[in-house]
């Protein structure tokens, strides 16, 4: 049998990119709940149900999405993601009222995204070098980052001109088509005789190799270790902050800066967040994955003490550039860290397991800032609450370290 070629892994790696663009939907959730509050009546906290619910189902489905994955391959997997948010858009079209609406987007599509999100990255890495899991998830995971630069502005369109429910069915046909077709393209690597693509890594990258694992955990394992409950922690608490910027953007811009145009701001939130995963899969590569978490949680702690003041549209475009550009390194610095630290032989189980803390991120950023801005009429507590969150990520990152393996799994490695 010859060997693929690497023409093959890149085709991998970009229908993985482009199945992100699709369920990206995600990230235009403010343009969606604008509209429900103004067309609908919805309250802020009725429009943050769906969303919410949407992430925590997202987060919880990666975990057997991901033990499907590691068993049956990444094809299968996502062809059930894509049958899944065909129907959760067409259901969240079929009436005005919260809970069909939440059924919809929040149930099917939420699990949708756990599927569709669970299969391109790990099939993508394990066609390359261990010194390229940065980059190479960087690449995979932008798309999701990236989807709102197109869905926001599209959304905003439809919703003008055809209305809510419309919206919902003539997006979830385009995304059903998209994610069935380029999920046919996934695949695992042979796994005889196949050497991954990347060749061996630079000098610059050979201190940052140090921190690989040479052993594969299983998930059993993995959460034994105090490492999971880092990476865990660190993920919920930083992650919280952008999905509460995300899910209410267009909502903060009219409150804070008068804005009616938010879903602009959305747009540009979502080409740093892309931008984010791609720069944190490169700088991690080089300076080490809890070094680069101590840089990002810093800028976005910082941010987020700051966001009460950005009442203009041009400081608004500076707190939403630099939410997308930390929130976005989140969505490459976990999935890396996590095949660093435990292996990439159970890679899809074990990051659905370090995933939840981003479904619990959900229940804390949007719930919390709907509750706040229905009380008091803007958001600067959650803005508190977000960075005090993020000081205490930033404190965990200096006690957490790869996995050291014991003295007898030493001898038998050598």
């Amino acid at each position: 049998m010859s060997q693929p070629t690497s023409s093959k892994a890149w085709t991998i790696t970009f229908a993985g990119t482009g199945i992100n663009l699709a369920l990206g939907v995600l990230y235009t959730w403010s343009v969606f709940a604008a509209a429900l509050i103004d067309q609908y009546g919805w309250t802020k906290t009725e429009s943050s149900i769906p969303y919410t619910l949407a992430c925590v189902v997202f987060a919880l489905c990666m975990v057997p999405a991901g033990r499907w994955l590691d068993k049956s391959g990444p094809r299968v997997v996502a062809t059930v993601a894509a049958f899944l948010c065909g129907a959760g858009m067409l259901v969240a079209g079929l009436s005005q009222s919260v809970a069909l609406v939440t059924l919809g987007f929040g149930l099917l599509v939420g699990a949708a995204m756990g599927f569709g999100y669970a299969a391109p990255t790990p099939a993508a890495v394990k066609w390359f070098q261990p010194h390229k899991k940065g980059q190479i998830s960087g690449l995979v995971v932008a798309g999701f980052g990236l989807a709102s630069v197109y869905i926001a502005p599209l959304t905003n369109y439809l919703l003008a001109n055809f209305g809510v429910s419309k919206t919902f069915f003539i997006e979830g046909t385009l995304f059903f088509v998209v994610i069935i077709v380029l999920g046919q393209l996934l695949a695992f690597p042979p796994a005889q005789n196949f050497v991954p693509f990347g060749g061996p890594p630079p000098a610059s990258k050979a201190k940052a190799a140090a921190g690989y694992t040479k052993r594969d955990y299983t998930p059993g394992e993995m959460i034994r270790t105090p490492q999971f409950y880092q990476l865990w922690l660190m993920f919920c608490f930083a992650a919280s902050a952008g999905l509460l910027i995300i899910g209410h953007l267009a909502k903060i811009s009219q409150i804070q800066g008068g804005i009616n145009w938010g879903f602009a701001l959305v747009a540009v939130l979502a080409v740093a967040n892309a931008s984010g995963r791609i720069l944190a899969g490169l700088i991690s590569d080089r300076l080490g994955r809890t070094n680069t978490m101590l840089l990002v949680f810093s800028l976005q702690a910082i941010n987020m003490f700051a966001f009460s003041y950005y009442s203009t549209a041009p400081l608004l475009l500076l707190g939403s550039i630099l939410t997308g550009l930390a929130y976005g390194s989140l969505l490459t610095l976990f999935p890396s860290a996590t095949y660093d630290f435990f292996g990439m032989k159970n890679s899809g189980v074990n990051y659905g397991l370090v995933f939840t803390a981003w479904g619990a991120a959900s229940l804390i950023g949007p719930i919390v800032a709907g509750q706040v801005a229905d009380a008091t009429g803007g958001y600067g507590a959650s803005y508190i609450i977000s960075g005090v969150l993020l000081l205490v990520a930033a404190v965990i990152t200096f006690f957490t370290k790869a996995p050291q393996p014991v003295a007898h799994q030493r001898v038998l490695e050598t």
